[in-house]
C-alpha cells in the first residue's frame, strides 16, 4: 500500500510538529528556576546559555531536514506554531505580570524567521 503525497504531507506536518514541541520540552520545558548573582542582585534566567545553543541548533537541523521534504512555507508555519505555542503556554502560566505575551511575540518572530530562512535554504540547496 502506498502513501499518497497528501498524506505524506499530512504525516510529515504531525511529525514536524511533534518534533518541535519535543524540542522545547528537551531543552527548555524542564528548566523554570531564575538565577539570582549574589553580588549584584541581579536576576538571569530560567535558561542558561548551553540550553539555548542546544535548542536552536535541533531546531535548525529540524528545519533543514524538513524543508527538504516539505514546502518551506509549511515547514516554518509549523514549527512557529509549535514552538511558540509551547513556549506561551509554559511562560503564561508561570508569569502574574502578564509580560510572558512581549516574549511570546518575539519567539513568534524569532520562529518565523528561522525557520523560514533555514527551510528555504535547505530546500534550494538540497536540489543541487
Amino acid at each position: 500500500m502506498t502513501a499518497t503525497r497528501g498524506t505524506r504531507a499530512l504525516l510529515g506536518v504531525l511529525f514536524l510538529a511533534a518534533a518541535t514541541v519535543g524540542t522545547w520540552l528537551l531543552w527548555l520545558g524542564w528548566d523554570d528556576e531564575y538565577t539570582v548573582d549574589a553580588q549584584t542582585g541581579a536576576t538571569s534566567g530560567p535558561y542558561q546559555a548551553w540550553q539555548m545553543i542546544g535548542c536552536v541548533l535541533t531546531l535548525v537541523l529540524l528545519a533543514a531536514l524538513a524543508g527538504t521534504r516539505l514546502s518551506p512555507w509549511l515547514v516554518a508555519l509549523v514549527m512557529t506554531v509549535a514552538f511558540t505555542a509551547a513556549w506561551s503556554w509554559r511562560a503564561a502560566s508561570t508569569d502574574d505580570s502578564g509580560l510572558w505575551a512581549v516574549g511570546g511575540v518575539l519567539v513568534l518572530v524569532g520562529m518565523a524567521a528561522g525557520s523560514t530562512a533555514v527551510s528555504l535554504a535547505a530546500r534550494r540547496f538540497g536540489r543541487r
